[in-house]
């Protein structure tokens, strides 16, 4: 088998995947979740953050890094636009793939 091969079949994956994703999307959307004030505090404030500068070569940990905080930024417009305060918590409805990488982060 060749490396083209291999990669023939992981597109193939991938587009099983995907159809799997249409699926799940239809099915839970959204879900609500409850944090503690201040930590919604400092998702909205991410989300505030000018980040304009051009961000350049950067190592595979780097990447990540910002990818994350990309995550956590949009999870703060969430809560910016959707979040209502209940006591010293913030319930916000978030979209699956916003909740899915705030676990995938606390793994």
């Amino acid at each position: 088998m060749t490396d083209q091969e291999q990669y023939v079949r992981y597109r193939e994956d991938s587009r099983v995947l995907a159809a799997i994703g249409k699926h799940v999307d239809a099915q839970v959307g959204r879900v609500t979740v409850r944090l503690p004030r201040a930590v919604a505090e400092a998702a909205v404030a991410a989300w505030e953050r000018d980040e304009s500068g051009d961000v350049g070569e950067e190592t595979h940990e780097q990447y990540e890094l910002r990818s994350r905080a990309g995550d956590l930024a949009l999870i703060g417009l969430e809560i910016s636009e959707r979040g209502r305060p209940e006591g010293e918590e913030v319930v916000v409805d978030l979209h699956v793939h916003s909740a899915g990488a705030a676990w995938l982060a606390a793994q």
